[in-house]
């Protein structure tokens, strides 16, 4: 599991292997694998142009020892100093006796950036908040122009770090080194989309790129605010069937959606469902002929849902219009429950409380939109929000939450803990009927007994993966997706990593 830590978290554990070390040798260990990244980067050192952006902190101290670092392997290293008095002395000293120099701050040094092979971020450090300030913006606008790789040194400057919200310029990278330990802003649109790619540098602060026991306690509890499932954590929360398992045991999933108008809802949440591990899928509404029609293993029922049956969860919502009895009777059962789509907007917020409060899984997959009528907002808060929107649902509803959108989130009943971001998924999944498919996956999931955050991560982790499979760079459609649920599947517990 890949997890990322708060700056608080990160700063403590800095301080405290700063104690035990030399002075300076963190910030060597930082300096030595930034420049190997930009050496990777550039592929060929000697002769390359390279212009350092520097600015006070200890960010523009890695920039400026690295810069040495490549200009001792042959690179012209020209350094900005965007705060020339507060610039890293120890740093701007090592550039200097390594040949390196410091560029004028005016138009030739715009040139400069624009016509380097690499520049090298070093603005502002994780403790950035509210983008970058004014005198900065002509180089990160610089750079963006230019023709050169832009390597962040840490975190992009003017992002932040521990909620991925850009509120104002911010530097645009094509790679970002992070020290230590990820941070939360590197996972998370859209702070993500301004990272690149981002490569991981151990400096020794031992909480790591890949959260454990060891990790979580020496942070402290409670420090993981991110964490992003991999194939080996997913092979593991799969669940898998025994020999002696029928389809009870294996978990028989409830769906009550679809209308006379969305009929197709229905449909694709039934796929879902079927392909998502369960060993039965019931259906109750009014497209219960469309539903047989594709799907002639459904067991379907015109009872409604608390006669339809035994059942260990319920999906409730896709396309049920203005069906709230349903929505209604499906929250009054003590089974877990994923509730999406138009259901999200006929729950009754004291319906759903009040299953937490009788200790019954309750999962919500709204987008982006539904999460903002939900809490009373415009869509662009919740989508430059999202880490914060969906702890705010989950709190107001005392349920899991699966945010939906470009970074998927998943918080846990009540608001606190850690998030969980989805890190596969493809633009193409934004179709219709997509949301209704990864509804009937995550419904399986928890009438297999995953718990609701669980559920949500593996949902969507594999339709994630599915969404992948399916499109292979051209349009899908949401009955693709489904279909590609077992490829998805298969490869997760077939992936290395996952056998052991």
């Amino acid at each position: 599991m890949r997890t990322a830590y708060s700056v608080e978290t990160v700063r403590a554990a800095e301080r405290e292997l700063m104690a035990r070390l030399p002075e300076g040798a963190l910030m060597q260990r930082a300096a030595a694998g930034l420049a190997a990244a930009c050496a990777d980067v550039l592929g060929r050192v000697y002769g390359s142009r390279v212009v350092l952006l520097v600015g006070s902190g200890d960010n523009g101290g890695d920039a400026l020892y690295a810069g040495a670092r490549l200009a001792r392997r042959g690179a012209g290293v020209r350094a900005v100093l965007l705060a020339p008095g507060r610039a890293h002395a120890g740093g701007l000293a090592a550039l200097r006796r390594a040949g390196g120099s410091v560029a004028e701050a005016g138009a030739s040094g715009v040139r400069l950036v624009e016509q380097a092979d690499l520049v090298v971020d070093g603005i502002v450090g994780i403790g950035g908040k509210g983008g970058l300030r004014e005198e900065a913006v002509p180089w990160a606008e610089a750079a963006r122009r230019g023709r050169g790789v832009v390597v962040a040194v840490d975190l992009p400057s003017g992002v932040d770090a521990d909620t991925g919200e850009v509120r104002g310029a911010a530097v645009r990278a094509d790679v970002t080194v992070t020290f230590g330990a990820y941070k939360p802003g590197l996972l998370i649109d859209p702070a993500r989309e301004y990272a690149g790619v981002v490569r991981f540098v151990d400096i020794g602060l031992g909480l790591g790129p890949v959260g454990g026991a060891g990790a979580v306690v020496r942070a402290g509890a409670g420090a993981a605010r991110v964490e992003a499932l991999q194939h080996a954590d997913v092979a593991r929360l799969l669940p898998v069937p025994a020999a002696e398992s029928d389809k009870y045991r294996r978990g028989v999933v409830g769906i009550a959606a679809g209308s006379a108008r969305y009929p197709g809802a229905a449909v694709l949440a039934v796929a879902g469902a079927l392909r998502g591990g369960a060993g039965a899928v019931r259906y109750v509404g009014p497209a219960g002929g469309a539903v047989l029609a594709r799907h002639p293993e459904t067991l379907v029922s015109e009872r409604g849902p608390a006669r339809a049956g035994r059942v260990q969860a319920w999906v409730v919502g896709p396309g049920a219009g203005d069906d709230a009895a349903t929505v209604g009777e499906v929250l009054a059962a003590d089974v877990p429950v994923l509730i999406d789509a138009d259901g999200l907007r006929l729950a009754e917020v004291g319906a759903v409380r009040g299953r937490g409060a009788r200790g019954v899984p309750t999962l919500m997959t709204p987008h982006a939109g539904e999460a903002a009528a939900l809490l009373g907002v415009e869509r662009e808060v919740v989508e430059s929000g999202r880490l914060a929107a969906a702890r705010e649902l989950a709190g107001r509803y005392g349920a899991a939450v699966l945010l939906k959108g470009s970074t998927t989130v998943v918080a846990e009943a009540g608001g606190g803990g850690a998030v969980r971001v989805n890190p596969t998924g493809t633009p193409w999944l934004a179709t219709a009927g997509s949301g209704d498919v990864l509804s009937g996956l995550g419904g399986s999931l928890l009438a297999a007994g995953l718990s609701a955050v669980d559920a949500g991560s593996v949902a969507a982790y594999l339709h994630g993966l599915a969404g992948r499979f399916a499109a292979e760079g051209a349009p899908a459609s949401a009955e693709d997706v489904a279909g590609r649920i077992p490829e998805a599947w298969r490869s997760v517990v077939r992936a290395p990593a996952a056998r052991g």
